[in-house]
């Protein structure tokens, strides 16, 4: 198997060579592990993932919470920075949300499930 490509300035280009033994190890490691197959979107999480469903409700109940905030309340409920980024990455595509661009930061925006954008009030 050859890889090529970069890690930022730096060339790649990496050769992987193993036997049939190695091949069945690394084929039965791959089924055990279930990662989706490169190209394919992962499947949505469960619907019952409290996590998500706490990150939906905070959206909701605030209808518009600034990007650096959205994200320190979701490391207070994730626990950590990285699951809190990777619940931002997922609200910024679920069609219930919208993401404006405010002076410096991210809004986001509760649209809710087919519900027209709320007025602007000023």
């Amino acid at each position: 198997m050859r890889i090529r490509g970069r890690i930022g300035d730096w060339p790649v280009d990496l050769t992987v060579e193993l036997d049939a033994e190695e091949w069945s190890r690394l084929g039965s490691v791959a089924i055990d592990t279930v990662l989706p197959a490169v190209g394919t979107r992962a499947q949505p999480a469960a619907k019952n993932d409290p996590l998500w469903e706490a990150a939906l409700s905070l959206v909701q109940r605030e209808g518009r919470i600034e990007g650096p905030r959205l994200l320190e309340e979701l490391e207070g409920l994730a626990g950590n920075i990285g699951a809190a980024k990777q619940l931002i990455v997922r609200l910024r595509h679920n069609p219930q949300i919208r993401v404006e661009k405010a002076e410096e930061t991210q809004l986001f925006v509760w649209l809710g499930a087919g519900d027209a954008p709320a007025p602007e009030t000023t």
